[in-house]
C-alpha cells in the first residue's frame, strides 16, 4: 500500500475534510440527511465570520458587551418561556420585581403596586403605550357620545416603531418636523396639534437621529395648561428607550418621569443603556386607571388563570433574570459610575471631532443627551470627501460609524453619529479617532468621486 492509499484517521476526523464542508450549506431547502454537530456549527460559525464585529459597531444603541455570569444565567433560561408564569413562577416573581425597582427608579407615586410588564424591547413597549392611551381616549370618546374614529397622535421626530404604531393602528400621526438647528418638538410645536381627538402626545428621551432629550417638564406644562383652558385632558407618554437608564443616574434632578402628573406611562429598553442582552423592554403606567382591563388576556391553559398583555406571547425569560442580575450586580452607584464612563467617553471623542476643524458638533456627550458624539461638515469646509465616503472608509478597518440624512425640512443635512456604550473604552474610541484622522488624510492624497447616500450607507432609520 502506497504512502497515499494508508489510512490517515487524523485526517478522517478533521472537520474540514468532513462531508458537510466538502459543498456549501444548503440554502433553498432542508438537506436529505443529517451532519454531525461539531461540521454543522464549524459550517455556521465560519459564515458568521462575515458579520461585523458588535463591539466596533457604534451605530447600535444596543448592549455589546456582558459578563460571563450573565450568559450562564442565560444558558439555565434557555428553554424557559416567559409566559407559562405558572410553569415558571420565580422567573415571573422576578420580573415584577424589576418592575418595582423601575418603578421605584421613575418615582411613580404607588412603586410597589404599579402596573407594568416586561417586553421584546422598547418598540413593543411603545406599541402596548400607544394602545393603551388610544383604549382610554376611545372610553372618554364614547362617554360623551362622541365620534371615535379620528384619533391622532402627535409625536417629535421619532424612531420608526411609532410611525409603525399609527399605521398599524389606523391613528393620524401628527409628527413634528425638524427645522434648520432644531431637532427637537418644543412645547409651542405640541399645542397647536393638540385637539379633542388626540390621544396623547410622546417625548422622546434621547432621539435617534441626534440622541438630545426633548423637553419633557416644559411639554407637560403647556399640556396642563392647555387642559385649564380648554378643557382637554391629553396625556403624555415618555419614550424613554436610552434615557430612562440614563437621567435617573446622571441627571437625577431633571423632571422627566413620573414626578410629572401628566406623564401617564413610559417605555424603556432594557438591552440599551439597561446593559441587558438583546430582547427585553419594559413599560409601566402610573395608575391601574391608565391601563384599560380590555386589553388584558386571561388563559388557564398553561395550568393557572394568568393575566397577560403583550404583542408577543412565548418567549424566553433568559433577557428578564439578565436585568435583575444587572439590577443586583451593580446597584444604583454602580449603573452611575458606568453611565458616567460612558459620558466621559463621549466628551473625550467629541472633542477629538472639534480638533479636526472641519466637522460641527450636533450632540457630544452634555447634559440633556445620550452619551454619544453626533455631528456634520462644516459649511464652509472644503474637503474632497462626504461623509459617507468617510463611513465606507472606516469600514475598511472594521468600524461601522453611520452618515444618514435628517427626515424632511433638515434632508439636505448629513450627520454622522457614534453611541458610547458600556464595553466602548477610551482606548477604543483613542482607535477610532485615530482611524478616523487617517481617512481625512487618506481623501486630502487620494480625492475620489464622491459616494452618494444610497452607494455609502448601510445605515436606514
Amino acid at each position: 500500500m502506497s504512502l497515499h492509499q494508508t489510512p490517515c484517521a487524523g485526517l478522517v476526523d478533521d472537520t474540514y475534510a468532513s462531508a458537510a464542508l466538502r459543498h456549501s450549506a444548503e440554502k433553498f431547502k432542508i438537506p436529505a440527511d443529517g451532519q454531525p454537530a461539531r461540521d454543522v456549527y464549524e459550517l455556521i460559525h465560519d459564515e458568521l465570520m462575515l458579520d461585523g464585529n458588535a463591539r466596533m459597531n457604534l451605530a447600535t444603541f444596543c448592549t455589546t458587551w456582558d459578563e460571563t455570569e450573565i450568559r450562564r444565567l442565560m444558558d439555565e433560561c434557555i428553554s424557559k418561556n416567559m409566559i407559562d408564569k405558572d410553569e415558571y413562577p420565580q422567573t415571573a416573581e422576578i420580573e415584577m420585581r424589576c418592575v418595582h425597582m423601575l418603578a421605584d427608579l421613575w418615582h411613580s407615586p404607588e412603586s410597589a403596586v404599579t402596573m407594568g410588564c416586561s417586553t421584546t424591547g422598547s418598540s413593543e413597549a411603545a406599541m402596548l403605550g400607544g394602545l393603551a392611551m388610544k383604549w382610554r381616549w376611545r372610553k372618554k370618546m364614547q362617554q360623551q357620545g362622541k365620534n371615535c374614529d379620528r384619533p391622532n397622535l402627535i409625536t417629535g421626530p421619532v424612531q420608526i416603531c411609532w410611525h409603525k404604531f399609527c399605521r398599524y393602528w389606523d391613528i393620524e400621526l401628527r409628527e413634528i418636523p425638524f427645522a434648520p438647528g432644531r431637532y427637537t418638538s418644543t412645547p409651542e410645536e405640541v399645542i397647536k396639534r393638540c385637539d379633542e381627538n388626540t390621544i396623547g402626545v410622546v417625548a422622546t428621551l434621547g432621539t435617534t437621529f441626534t440622541l438630545q432629550y426633548e423637553p419633557v417638564r416644559q411639554i407637560a406644562q403647556a399640556l396642563d395648561k392647555l387642559e385649564a383652558e380648554r378643557k382637554l385632558d391629553i396625556p403624555l407618554h415618555v419614550d424613554a428607550a436610552s434615557g430612562g437608564f440614563l437621567a435617573p443616574f446622571l441627571e437625577p434632578d431633571l423632571e422627566w418621569d413620573f414626578r410629572l402628573p401628566r406623564v401617564r406611562s413610559i417605555n424603556s429598553s432594557g438591552h440599551k443603556f439597561g446593559l441587558s442582552p438583546l430582547g427585553v423592554g419594559w413599560i409601566l403606567w402610573r395608575t391601574k386607571e391608565d391601563l384599560s382591563d380590555d386589553l388584558i388576556f386571561y388563559v388557564n391553559y398553561l395550568g393557572g388563570n394568568m393575566p397577560t398583555f403583550a404583542l408577543n406571547f412565548s418567549r424566553p425569560g433568559g433577557q428578564i433574570i439578565a436585568q435583575y442580575y444587572n439590577f443586583l450586580r451593580y446597584g444604583f452607584e454602580g449603573y452611575r459610575k458606568i453611565q458616567q464612563s460612558c459620558r466621559e467617553g463621549a466628551r473625550f471623542f467629541a472633542d477629538r471631532i472639534r480638533s479636526t476643524g472641519i466637522f460641527e458638533l450636533i450632540s457630544g456627550g452634555g447634559n440633556g443627551e445620550v452619551p454619544g458624539v453626533c455631528w456634520k461638515l462644516r459649511p464652509n469646509s472644503k474637503v474632497p470627501f462626504t461623509l459617507y465616503d468617510l463611513a465606507d472608509r472606516l469600514r475598511t478597518r472594521g468600524w461601522l460609524v453611520p452618515a444618514y440624512s435628517l427626515p424632511p425640512n433638515c434632508e439636505n443635512t448629513v450627520i454622522q453619529r457614534i453611541l458610547v456604550r458600556h464595553g466602548v473604552s477610551v482606548d477604543l474610541l483613542n482607535r477610532l479617532a485615530d482611524d478616523l484622522d487617517d481617512a481625512i488624510k487618506y481623501f486630502n492624497t487620494h480625492p475620489t468621486g464622491k459616494v452618494s447616500a444610497k452607494e455609502g450607507s448601510a445605515f436606514h432609520h
